[in-house]
């Protein structure tokens, strides 16, 4: 169904990288969304007049929301594929992520009232009434709401959307909160017993957790999170594909929304070979990076000695001392400078952030262990985390 959609409404859908295909398709699952949820709202709204059930109701008040969350999407999505200006060099694309958290504001003020008019009807009971129209549409609103959940993700990951996977999150809390509701009704028709307000609360604690779970998410992201792991991976394994890379660190990745992705780093590089042939080389894994990746690379390169058997020795040496402190921590840029009197061992340590130490701290700590070793070297060292 999402694949007929997208090839009935937007042309070239598969050509998802194009700005102009990209925004069409969070167009159109806002669109479907908004048609949808509005349709439930007034199909829940008559359900709900007519039981006198206020977890119906409740529910066709959470449609009527995911209605208004829709029209942020698309207005969000319209936004967002704004081209690159000068106050805005990166693109507008974060405007996602601002939308997501507007999303979950929705989301959980619905959870909130929901919650409070349940807990009223607790201590103030009024009659409820079964009527088999009111389930009949219940179980097609769930129908509904978990065939959005699919259509939501499948659109967030072709397009990586977070605010397309945050309706998607949406739609199935929705979908889990009306079966619960419509759970009630039957109860109440087979059993006569009227659990309509503790639903209430239950769906409403469902309703805030998924609120609370996109905020979490969005907020994630506009703070700024670690790079997704295989980002990372794809990173280091093209610049692997490279002998003149000797080595990878110090690589840093920003995220400016799909498609505005900027990443540094830099690479170890032979420093006897000629600055003009290594420059080209890395002029070569910035255009790799960019065409297999899409991602804008900024490398810098870092010459170290390769010939030198002293200073290879010593290298491995100074790894193997600050392995023995701690297994997690790792070195890089190493610099072997002789002096007459002492030698200068230059490099930075790494040391992961769940370290309990300060970076002067763990930096004091491997001075000493050499120092101790062999007091023949000094150590100028720059702590830097994983």
């Amino acid at each position: 169904m999402t694949h007929a959609l997208c090839r009935l409404f937007i042309k070239n859908h598969e050509n998802v990288t194009d700005a102009t295909v990209r925004r069409k398709h969070g167009t159109l699952a806002s669109t479907v969304g908004i048609i949808c949820n509005l349709l439930l709202f007034g199909g829940k709204l008559a359900a709900g007049l007519l039981t006198g059930a206020v977890s119906i109701t409740a529910d066709a008040i959470n449609n009527l929301s995911d209605a208004g969350s829709q029209i942020i999407s698309f207005i969000s999505f319209k936004l967002s594929s704004k081209p690159a200006d000068r106050d805005h060099p990166f693109g507008h694309a974060r405007i996602e992520y601002v939308a997501s958290m507007a999303v979950s504001f929705l989301i959980l003020l619905v959870g909130f009232e929901l919650l409070k008019s349940s807990v009223t009807k607790i201590f103030n009971p009024e009659e409820t009434k079964f009527r088999l129209i009111s389930a009949i549409i219940l179980a097609a609103s769930i129908v509904v709401k978990l065939w959005l959940c699919l259509f939501n993700r499948q659109i967030a990951k072709k397009i990586d959307s977070q605010v397309m996977r945050a309706t998607a999150a949406d739609s199935l809390s929705d979908a889990c909160a009306t079966a619960a509701v419509l759970v009630s009704s039957l109860v109440l028709r087979f059993f006569g017993i009227d659990v309509d307000a503790y639903v209430g609360i239950a769906v409403a604690i469902l309703i805030l957790i998924a609120g609370i779970k996109v905020l979490g998410e969005a907020k994630n992201l506009i703070i700024g999170e670690a790079p997704d792991a295989d980002v990372v991976k794809s990173i280091r394994d093209i610049v692997g594909q490279y002998p003149e890379a000797l080595g990878i660190h110090d690589m840093v990745v920003h995220n400016y929304g799909a498609g505005a992705i900027i990443a540094s780093l830099h690479i170890e590089v032979d420093g006897s070979v000629d600055v003009f042939k290594t420059h080209d080389t890395v002029d070569n894994i910035e255009k790799h990076l960019s065409e297999a990746l899409g991602i804008r690379t900024t490398i810098h390169m870092d010459p170290i000695v390769t010939g030198d058997e002293e200073v290879a020795a010593t290298r491995a040496w100074v790894a193997e001392t600050v392995h023995s402190i701690d297994p997690a921590w790792n070195i890089h840029d190493f610099r072997f400078v002789r002096g007459e009197t002492h030698t200068n061992l230059i490099f930075d340590l790494v040391i992961p952030f769940e370290c309990t130490l300060s970076p002067r701290e763990a930096a004091e700590k491997v001075e000493q262990t050499i120092r101790t070793n062999d007091p023949h070297y000094f150590t100028v060292i720059t702590v830097d985390r994983e």
